[in-house]
Formats: structure tokens, sequence, C-alpha cells
């Protein structure tokens, strides 16, 4: 009786427990569905803030890996790029000046000296215009000197020496002209009815009129003019 006994205890408790696993599941409490939600919302707000953390990041990286690029590329601080060195060109040298040809004197072979007078016949209180012409016969342009340090204008009558322009002359000087080919210089001298002496001697006679004729000479240098004649009234 006391086996039968224990065994009808342990089908009973057997079907008890039975029972008890195959009745239906036990509802949660309030408390417990309010820790599963905000796990639930603290887990969704970790992963999107991985999301767009890791989108920050990569797009902080990239950024830099831009500008990166663009210092590389970017010219220079002035805003152009640098010119290329450029070697300098040495200036053209300059061609030698000629030297310019000295003009030749005159070849006193091929000059020619003439006299004239302005008037063929003077009265007592006219003074006649003495003019000594110098031209070059020669076919190349050539210096000749005309100054009063070569002119000299000679009055005389038969052999006697009325007039020298040397005579009284105040200082001599030389003047360099070039004349061309078949060219001609001209000087002029006025003169006082006077007679003179070498050396500007002092006399008191003068050359006497009433129609006598008298004689210009022109001289330049070595070279004497053909005779010009004219008359005292």
């Amino acid at each position: 009786m006391g086996r039968q006994g224990n065994s009808s205890q342990r089908n009973t408790a057997s079907a008890s427990g039975s029972r008890a696993g195959s009745g239906a599941p036990r509802k949660a409490s309030p408390a417990v569905y309010r820790r599963r939600r905000l796990f639930v919302g603290i887990a969704l707000l970790i992963v999107l803030g991985l999301a767009f953390g890791g989108f920050a990041v990569g797009g902080a990286f990239n950024g830099t890996e831009q500008a990166s690029s663009t210092e590389s590329t970017a010219p220079d601080a002035t805003g152009a790029a640098p010119a290329p060195s450029e070697s300098p060109s040495a200036a053209p040298s300059a061609a030698p000046t000629p030297t310019p040809t000295p003009t030749p004197t005159c070849n006193q072979n091929l000059v020619t000296v003439s006299a004239s007078t302005d008037k063929p016949a003077y009265g007592p209180d006219e003074k006649p215009l003495l003019s000594l012409k110098v031209t070059n016969g020669g076919t190349m342009p050539c210096e000749v000197n005309i100054g009063t340090s070569q002119m000299e204008f000679v009055v005389t009558s038969g052999a006697d020496r009325i007039f020298s322009s040397k005579d009284c002359q105040a200082k001599s000087e030389d003047l360099i002209k070039t004349l061309a080919p078949g060219a001609s210089e001209m000087a002029n001298f006025q003169w006082a009815q006077n007679r003179t002496l070498e050396g500007c001697q002092a006399i008191a006679t003068k050359p006497g009129g009433g129609g006598a004729y008298y004689i210009f000479t022109a001289k330049l240098g070595s070279k004497a003019s053909p005779k010009a004649v004219f008359q005292l009234n």
C-alpha cells in the first residue's frame, strides 16, 4: 500500500507538471515593454550615428585629398605661372662708323681767281666796290682758304702802287670754304680812293682823277687774277 501511494503521488505530480508546461505563455509586464522599446531606440540611434559618422569622416578625408590635389596644381601666389627663363640674346654688333674722308685742299692749278668792279667809272666821292672771286675748276670738292690771311686787293696805276688792303689790315684771319666742282666764293672790299703804304705809314696824297685809269688785281695766296680796269673821274 505504501508503494502504491507514492506511485500515485508521483503520477499526480507528473500530470500537474505536464499541464503547467503545456499551458498558454504568461504575458510580460508594461515595464518590460518599456525597457524593450528603450533598448531598440538606443540601438537604432547608435546605428544611425555610426552610419552618418562614417559618411562625415569619409567626406572629410575626401576633402583633404581634394585640397591636397588642388594645392599641388595651383599657380604660385602671384596668380601667374612662372615664365620660362629666357637667356639674353646678344645685341647686334653695331657696324663701325666709317671714318669720313677729309676734303682735300684745292689744287692751285685748278683754282681760278678773278677781279671785278661794280662800275666801270667812279666820281670823286664814290667808293669803288672791288670784288675777288675764287672758283674750283676741278672735278672733286676741295677746300680753299678765303680769309684775310690769304686775300689781297691791290690798286695800281702803271708802276705806281696806289693801294693794298694788307697795308693797314687790323688782323689776319683764316676762313676755310669747301667748294664743289665749278662752284665759286666771292669777297668784296670797298675802296675809299685813298693811298696806302706798307706798314700803314701816313701819306697825304690821293690818287688823281680827271679820267685816269686804274688797275685792280685780286690775289689769293700765290694766285693772282687778271687785271680789272676802271676809271676815276
